[in-house]
Order: C-alpha cells, then structure tokens, then sequence
C-alpha cells in the first residue's frame, strides 16, 4: 500500500469509528508519509508529539490536528474506546522556528518557547490488530493519538523540566493508579526537543506559534476503562483533568 492508500483507510477508520486491517509499513518516510497525508483532511496542525526511549535514542514524532487539541476539563465522548492515558510535560511555542538543517543549541529551544504545560495524551488507535501491530505501522496513525488535554500554562521554568526529577500522578475516579518520579524514559527533553526542531524543518513543516509540542508520558500508559474522571497532578506544573461519558452498554 502507498501512503494515500493508508491514509485513506485510517481517514474512513476516524470517520466510522471502525478499526481497519492494513499491510504492515516496514519504512520510516512512509509513515511520516501516511502522516502527512491524513493532515492535509484533517486540518491545520496545532502540535505535535514527540518521544525517545532513552537518552542517545532517535525520536519519533506525530503532528496533532487542531481538533484534538483540547482543554482541561474536558468530557470526552463514546469516540474514545480506548482511554489510554498519558501524564506529560508539554510546552508551548512563542514564535516560529525555522531551523533548517541544525540541531538547535538548548538555550535557542527556551528562547523559543514562551510557557509549558500539564496534559494527558488519550491513546487510540484506529489499527484492527493493536497493539500487535508493528511500530511503524501505529507511528502512521499518528502514533495512536487520540486527543491531547492541556491544563492552564505557565511560565517556562527550567528546573520544572528535569525529566529526571519530574513527579508525576494520575488518577482515575480520584484513585491513584501511577506515581513516578523520572518516569519519562527520554532522560533529557532538551536533545528531543532540538531533534524535532529540525525534523518539522526538514519535512516543510516548521514549527509555528502557538503550536503545543508534548514530550512522552511520565507515568506510562494506563487504560481508563470505565473510569469516568481522569486526573494528573505533574509537580511543578499543576493539574489536567478530563472527563468521559458513561459507557454504553
């Protein structure tokens, strides 16, 4: 399958609310590929996620339509079957940042970035075979992104973005699932942050005002289920909750 084939099952997969079978992708660019192909039907990009599984590890990244991009508080509909949750560091951009082909020094990342923020990643996924589907094939579902809830911004504070130190809660129905500190497997969040920087660059995709760029869970993944209140507390940068509406049976 090209990339318009899959975009095109994953936009009818969003559409109906159905999961689709598709061929394994077994290349990076054609998943960056599929990618950019579902946002040229899904609208502008308002952020983008992005993560490494250690410190020395390339990244992985996914642009985060506008409309998935939501505010703490939120309730979330019977579209979200999955309820992945994520407690994550994200930031916000204050002005554009065109870095073409560098890596960006950290003090050009803080510079850029006017404020950071709580959220929680809602994972779904619109693959008939997760989460044994293979990585590059979820990275092409937008890294199975569902939506993303900010909190309110703050600041940007140095210290607050240890990924080491960060401590980081979440709870369901006001029970405490996850408690971490440095939970965020990543190590550094400023190498990640420069190794985007450059990829939206590079992909004819800059990084833009205003945009929200949220750096991989600090708590792990954890399934909602029937819970129907989602709460994390990220020390440092305050609380993010949302809501789900009741399942139906």
């Amino acid at each position: 399958m090209d990339a318009k084939t899959i975009a095109q099952l994953l936009l009818n997969a969003h559409a109906n609310g159905q999961r689709v079978q598709i061929d394994p992708v077994s290349d990076q660019a054609l998943a960056y590929a599929v990618q950019d192909a579902l946002l040229r039907e899904m609208g502008p990009v308002a952020g983008w996620k992005v993560g490494s599984k250690g410190l020395g590890q390339e990244p992985i990244c996914a642009p985060l339509p506008a409309r998935g991009l939501l505010p703490s508080g939120v309730t979330l509909d019977d579209g979200y079957p999955l309820r992945g949750m994520e407690a994550e560091l994200a930031f916000r951009l204050g002005r554009d940042l065109d870095v073409g082909d560098r890596l960006p020094e950290k003090a050009e990342m803080m510079d850029a970035l006017d404020a950071m923020l709580p959220a929680i990643e809602d994972v779904e996924s619109r693959l008939a075979d997760y989460p044994h589907s293979g990585k590059l094939t979820q990275l092409a579902d937008l890294q199975s992104h569902g939506a993303l809830i900010v909190g309110a911004a703050i600041p940007l504070s140095e210290p607050a973005t240890d990924l080491l130190r960060i401590e980081a809660r979440l709870s369901f129905d006001e029970v405490e699932v996850a408690h971490t500190t440095g939970g965020n497997p990543a190590g550094d969040v400023w190498p990640v942050l420069a190794w985007l920087a450059r990829h939206c660059s590079l992909r004819g995709m800059p990084l833009q005002k205003g945009q929200i760029i949220t750096t991989g869970s600090c708590t792990g993944m954890l399934f909602a289920d029937a819970a129907l209140k989602v709460k994390a507390d990220i020390n440092g940068l305050g609380i993010v909750e949302l809501g789900f509406e009741q399942r139906l049976r």
